[in-house]
């Protein structure tokens, strides 16, 4: 890179001229990890002229090989043991990127995670701020310059009559306005204005211009709510842990939805900024963003740059002046899906990691962390809170409050006296059997959504698959349309008349007949939200129905859109996938539908029943949130499964009882550690071979304590064109197993076509 663009204070080069004795001759090194995966960090002498500015956490220009990179300083070191030390060659800005506490947590995750520091580093800094090639955005601001005298007013109105009206609506300025705006607001054009500046009498000055994801949109202030019993206990528990952080275990708020987990999450923050401490948001969906925003801007409206947002619907500009807030103190608190874990934020007081238990938490690149994990070990290194929070804990982190790891508080009652909502369990092998085919709503539930109808409540119906037809068979060879890529079937899209693979994004067209045995005989299988969405606009062409899937929100602003139309009456029956299923809250529903509960509950995974249970209960909780008693149809084929049964009661305690017994037997998580290690190749044979050999080495590495699995064709055999081969490995001692799975992945060469990925604790075994 031979010129770093950007005009932000911390993309600043400050560039030296030094001879290259002297610099070989100083005292001070530093120790580096470039923005390229080598797998080893890598030392670099400092001119004097910068010894006193490059940090720990400072961004560096550095020679290597033939290329000049960026580089992130990562320890500072009087000698250096390797030969031929080049000297940096420019420090990027001022102020360092990432604090020491930042980078010792990427140590910890780098041999935690068994991943290269490097894919580490790239998750702690947005691309936006490594690559250093966003600056501010620059505006023009206009204010007064003098006051006219009253004849030069005068000449001013005769001679330039619209100069005069200009010069009117400046002189009213209480502080500069953006020239646009004032333009804008006065139908005068630029000529008029430049002319005012030459005249002397106004001026313009450039000024850098946050870009504001939510700048548009209106926060009305909003005072701490009354809290019940339970409430004030968690909140005396977290400040409590604030006032000694150091000796306080992180904090596991249980409470059933609609319980006002939200409300002392708010004074909880509140009571954080009081002791000077910044805190951390983590939501799991984005779609949970803007609720959640609304909510803390509305709080703390006073102080409109308090709350910086972080996830990635933000454009590069937005990302890089939020990132920026949070660097520079100007905000304090950050709300943000998982990567919000690493934001730049000093004197941190309290973490917070809202739907604990979500899956989405977990990244499938690497490096695969999962953020709550990650939480609560920055919150050990930084000295600071964690508070956990969900209605349906994970396995993990209930277990852990059972062996005094975690402090558990309890919220066992809804706010305002809210019944938790009925839940009625709808067999559809009975429903398949009257109606002698399989209806997407049950003759129950249509009913349900008509009464809420003639009531004017809302409802919500939720089935986590999208498309219109889940695949595309021949009813004369049986043949159904495959991805050429992946080992499923393509979805077909109504919308677009494509047939689209959900996993690798390949696009096909609807073929006419058979590509297999040419008969017209082609029909459509299952369904999607697309197809939930049309059969419930024709059976109810009265109400407002709107979809909310990752293919209807693809603008930048249409989750935000689709809610507030939703909380304003405006739409009647809201279908969608899990973006809907938790953590949003709406009085005025009533109702819930569950297309299908058992979508993901068959699934070859130990926590498929796990999320089944946490998916129905958080669903069931958008419910019966107002006045009106709420209502949930669960349509099912397996009515007794353990998951359903137990949702249907809201009983977490004796779901947890019966499926921690399974894991004990079974040798899972939370009893031990899982490693999934995955090879793959676009040639069966090789990632075969591999995998077999990968094993061999392992049995010959891990000591007896280990559980190694043999190697096996992976649930979805192939994924993205690569065959895929997985080894399951479980044990306690996880720290010991990552560094020998290291050691023996490099001592083992692989073919160039062979690529390993090992994903400590993993959430999906697909």
């Amino acid at each position: 890179m031979d010129k770093l663009r950007g005009g932000a204070e911390t993309h600043k080069e400050q560039q030296f001229t030094h001879p290259l004795a002297e610099q070989l001759n100083s005292t001070r090194f530093v120790r580096v990890v470039i923005d390229r995966s080598i797998r080893r960090e890598l030392d670099y002498s400092v001119p004097p002229t910068l010894a006193e500015k490059v940090v720990v956490g400072s961004r560096v220009r550095v020679p290597f090989r033939d290329k000049k990179l960026l580089a992130t300083v990562v320890a500072t070191l009087e000698e250096s043991p390797a030969d031929g030390i080049k000297p940096i060659e420019a420090l990027l800005g001022e102020k360092p990127v990432l604090s020491a506490n930042l980078i010792e947590l990427a140590r910890w995750m780098a041999v935690y995670y068994c991943c290269p520091i490097e894919s580490v580093m790239r998750s702690l800094l947005p691309q936006v701020i490594r690559r250093a090639e966003v600056s501010w955005r620059k505006q023009l601001f206009v204010s007064l310059a003098r006051s006219a005298t009253a004849e030069e007013l005068e000449k001013l109105r005769k001679r330039a009559p619209r100069q005069a009206e200009l010069l009117d609506a400046i002189a009213q300025l209480a502080a500069p306005a953006p020239a646009a705006d004032v333009l804008r607001d006065t139908s005068l054009d630029n000529s008029t204005l430049r002319a005012l500046v030459r005249r002397g009498f106004v001026e313009l000055r450039e000024q850098a211009v946050a870009r504001d994801p939510h700048g548009a949109e209106k926060f009305l202030a909003d005072a701490d709510l009354r809290m019940n019993e339970e409430q004030t206990a968690a909140l005396q528990l977290i400040e409590t842990a604030l006032q000694n952080p150091e000796s306080h275990a992180p904090i596991l708020l249980h409470g059933v939805t609609g319980s006002g987990k939200t409300e002392v999450y708010l004074q909880a923050i509140r009571a954080t900024l009081a002791r000077g401490k910044s805190a951390i948001v983590l939501v799991p969906e984005i779609s949970l963003t803007p609720q959640t925003v609304e909510r803390f801007k509305s709080r703390f409206s006073d102080e409109p740059e308090m709350v910086a947002v972080l996830h990635s619907h933000l454009s590069e500009g937005e990302r890089h002046d939020e990132w920026h807030k949070l660097h520079s103190g100007r905000a304090r608190i950050v709300i943000g899906a998982r990567s919000a874990v690493f934001a730049p934020l000093d004197h941190l007081g309290l973490i917070v990691v809202d739907e604990e238990h979500e899956s989405s938490y977990k990244q499938e690149e690497a490096p695969r962390y999962h953020a709550r994990d990650v939480a609560v070990v920055r919150a050990k290194i930084e000295k600071c809170v964690v508070l956990l929070g969900t209605a349906t804990p994970s396995l993990e982190s209930y277990a852990n409050t059972a062996r005094g790891k975690y402090v558990l508080s309890k919220l066992t009652q809804r706010v305002d006296q809210c019944q938790m909502p009925l839940i009625r369990i709808v067999d559809l092998r009975l429903e398949r059997r009257k109606e002698k085919a399989a209806a997407i709503l049950s003759e129950k539930l249509r009913g349900a959504i008509s009464d809420r109808l003639a009531k004017n409540e809302q409802t919500i119906l939720f089935l986590n698959r999208r498309g219109f037809s889940t695949s595309l068979l021949c009813s004369h060879c049986g043949k159904a349309r495959d991805c050429p890529n992946c080992s499923v079937a393509l979805t077909f899209h109504r919308s677009n008349a494509r047939l689209s693979c959900h996993l690798c994004g390949h696009n096909a067209a609807v073929p006419k007949r058979c590509p297999e045995c040419g008969e017209d005989a082609l029909i459509y299988a299952g369904f999607g939200t697309e197809k939930v969405e049309a059969n419930v606009a024709a059976i109810f062409p009265e109400a407002v129905v709107r979809r909310m899937d990752a293919d209807s929100m693809t603008r930048k602003d249409a989750y935000r859109e689709t809610l507030h139309a939703f909380r304003a009456g405006k739409i009647d029956i809201l279908v969608g996938t899990q973006m809907i299923a938790k953590g949003l809250h709406f009085p005025n529903v009533t109702l819930v539908g569950i297309i299908n509960a058992d979508l993901a509950l068959h699934l070859p995974d130990f926590r498929a029943g796990e999320r089944t249970f946490q998916l129905l209960t958080q669903v069931a909780g958008r419910a019966g949130r107002g006045e009106a008693a709420g209502e949930v149809f669960v349509q099912t084929y397996t009515p007794f499964s353990p998951s359903i049964q137990f949702a249907r009661h809201h009983d977490f305690a004796g779901y947890f009882e019966q499926e921690l017994e399974f894991r004990e037997r079974c040798d899972f998580p939370p009893f031990r550690h899982a490693v999934l290690i995955t090879v793959r190749s676009e040639h069966e044979a090789r990632a075969s071979f591999s995998a077999e050999t990968l094993t061999r080495r392992l049995r010959e590495a891990l000591p007896n304590e280990y559980i190694l699995g043999d190697p096996a064709p992976a649930p979805l055999e192939k994924l993205q064109g690569h065959y895929r081969f997985h080894i399951l490995i479980r044990g306690e001692a996880i720290l010991r197993l990552s560094r020998l799975i290291r050691e023996t992945l490099d001592k083992l060469p692989f073919p160039e076509d062979v690529a390993v990925a090992v994903d400590v604790d993993p959430y999906q075994l697909l």
